[in-house]
């Protein structure tokens, strides 16, 4: 099975898109290669009149067990059934402003973790009903002095312990017990090797036994990194630097969708090789770009990837840092026998 590993520094130096097919905006777009190749969806979570629903995104993507899509905008988080109608959603201050999102199944019931960034707590609430069953505001007990609480990202560990970035503020990693009992901390600002600078996205590196903490240090100098961390927040790697800003991680078997807020994700395998780049955007300006409207969106081509995860399929679902809220399909192409 023909698959591609693509240096990203070959990406960004030549401009390449790995976009190859689909000249009309409304004809769907094939990206990547190998066994990592995917076709947009034209349209996907748009309204009958061709508009998003969103407002302003600036949030992730996760997806139940029935294979509905959770996307977190500005003003709340909608749900989308596979074919891009909205089934539901939570809106209003409770939901506001979530930066990251995780999804958990607990006994008969599925429960969304939530870091809400500018609004200085994580959350827990029912997938269905929207009710909120944990908060998890700055931790007096940390003996820490911050003058800010920002989280940016949240995952669970096997156990139910519950990790939260502070990511756009000190860059401490916190880490609570399944109630919402502070247990510990780890990391601090700066350039060092076990330091983070923006520590953006985090999710839990389920590729190895135990699983690790995988964290998107997003401005690390040099540019953008992956890094392990165990569950006890002691530093095991730094796994591949040079990503640009990557913004969130999503694993599924043994690989990783990294999206990278200039515009374009990358695959990873489990030697976190470069397999695939996706959506690339050659455009500079168009780049690390809150403002492009709906107007100048370009099928296939992103502008400030956020999030992303993989439905059972392996198709993905991705959200663009994007004034008029993008969240778009790309469905996985079954390679030829």
């Amino acid at each position: 099975m023909r698959s591609c590993s693509v240096p990203i520094a070959v990406v960004i130096a030549l401009g390449l898109t790995l976009t190859v097919s689909g000249a009309e905006k409304t004809e769907p777009v094939r990206m990547g290669c190998g066994l990592m190749t995917f076709d947009t969806v034209p349209g996907w979570g748009l309204d009958a009149n061709g508009k998003s629903v969103l407002g302003p995104t600036h949030g992730g993507v996760v997806i139940d067990r029935a294979g509905n899509i959770y996307t977190s905008a500005n003003r709340g988080v909608y749900v989308f059934s596979p074919d891009g109608k909205v089934v539901r959603k939570f809106l209003g201050k409770k939901y506001s402003n979530i930066h990251d999102l995780e999804i958990r199944k607990e006994a008969d019931d599925e429960f969304i973790y939530a870091a809400r960034n500018a609004d200085a707590e994580g959350i827990k609430f029912h997938s269905v009903t929207g009710d909120i069953v944990l908060k998890l505001p700055f931790p007096e007990e940390s003996g820490l002095k911050l003058k800010r609480f920002n989280p940016t990202a949240i995952t669970v560990a096997p156990n139910g312990d519950i990790i939260l970035s502070n990511g756009y503020a000190s860059n401490h990693i916190f880490k609570f017990d399944k109630t919402g009992k502070y247990l510990m901390h780890f990391g601090s600002k700066g350039n060092g090797l076990k330091q983070f600078n923006t520590a953006h996205g985090m999710t839990l590196d389920t590729r190895y036994d135990p699983p690790r903490l995988l964290v998107c240090d997003r401005n690390h100098q040099p540019k953008g990194r992956l890094v392990h961390y165990s569950l006890e927040g002691k530093f095991i790697a730094e796994i591949i630097t040079g990503l640009g800003m990557p913004t969130s991680a999503a694993v599924q078997g043994d690989f990783v969708a990294v999206p990278d807020l200039h515009g374009r994700l990358v695959i990873l395998d489990k030697s976190n090789t470069i397999i695939a780049v996706l959506g690339h955007n050659a455009d500079s300006r168009k780049r690390v770009n809150f403002n492009v409207p709906q107007k100048d969106w370009i099928e296939g081509i992103f502008s400030g990837t956020h999030g992303s995860y993989w439905d059972k399929n392996g198709n993905l679902y991705v959200q663009d840092w994007n004034v008029s809220g993008r969240i778009m399909k790309l469905v996985r192409v079954k390679p030829a026998p």
